[in-house]
């Protein structure tokens, strides 16, 4: 009880909570887009900003959300190049963001330590300035997907149709990739790099078997992620255990109890 209470905890409990909202709310719109795999991409080429700041001794996850942002530039103006193949924008921006990172991290050996953090997550040293980034993230996702859900759930599922309606299918593309280069550049240090895509789309793969209609799916979905960071950040900090991994492996098994108690409410 006394790790529960402690301020460093209290941190963490914190910024699980705020990217526990922030991470099913964009990954909903991925998966209905069928961008699963932008999170691994943008995580990996996040990690290679993280190297680069700690070589150059400037704030990591600044750097990283740098990277991310422009590697979401990137992948909007290959998917444009390869309309057929889309998916072939993610595989070559996160073979590049792989080769950036094996490359710093040969630059700086002293510091791989430090980074190795980021790659399995290390959300009990969350500071006040990560809290600060964490909650402003927060504040603009939440604000643009209340005011844009409808353009969001139209581009979705028929972007043709979103565009003969008049909306402006290139911006719009183009923030929710840029919004989700936000969420994984900011959550990497809670979760980690390997398993930050999990905290994007589990929750949304539960809600999706659970709910009636999008607005619901976008409730359960947060609301899944949420249970999952308190659950996980509590046991982990119990049991001595890896708190991301323990995040990840809840959401896992929240999702196969759901698809059993379906199956057998179906029965």
């Amino acid at each position: 009880m006394e790790i529960l209470m402690s301020d460093f905890f209290q941190r963490a409990l914190a910024g699980g909570l705020l990217i526990g909202i922030t991470a099913p709310l964009i990954g909903l719109f991925l998966v209905l887009r069928r961008l699963s795999m932008i999170g691994d991409t943008l995580s990996h080429v996040t990690i290679a900003g993280v190297a680069l700041g700690f070589l150059i001794e400037v704030y990591p996850i600044a750097v990283g959300l740098v990277f991310a942002v422009l590697a979401s530039f990137a992948i909007e103006k290959l998917r444009k190049a390869y309309k057929t193949y889309a998916e072939l924008s993610i595989a070559i921006i996160m073979s590049g963001g792989v080769a950036l990172a094996s490359l710093f991290f040969t630059l700086g050996k002293g510091y791989n330590t430090d980074v190795m953090s980021y790659l399995f997550g290390s959300i009990y040293t969350l500071d006040s300035t990560d809290l600060k980034l964490v909650g402003v993230v927060t504040l603009i996702v939440v604000i643009v997907v209340a005011l844009l859900h409808k353009e969001f759930f139209l581009l979705s599922f028929e972007e043709d149709a979103a565009a003969v309606t008049g909306l402006p299918v290139k911006l719009l593309n183009m923030l929710i990739t840029v919004m989700t280069a936000l969420v994984i550049s900011t959550a990497i240090k809670i979760v980690g790099a390997l398993l930050v895509s999990a905290l994007l789309t589990i929750p949304v793969a539960v809600s999706l078997l659970m709910a009636r209609s999008f607005k619901s799916a976008i409730i359960l979905s947060v609301v899944i992620g949420e249970i999952a960071v308190v659950i996980g950040l509590v046991v982990a900090g119990i049991w001595n255990l890896a708190p991301g991994a323990t995040i990840v492996l809840l959401l896992i098994m929240m999702l196969i109890l759901t698809m059993i108690g379906k199956k057998g409410f179906r029965a």
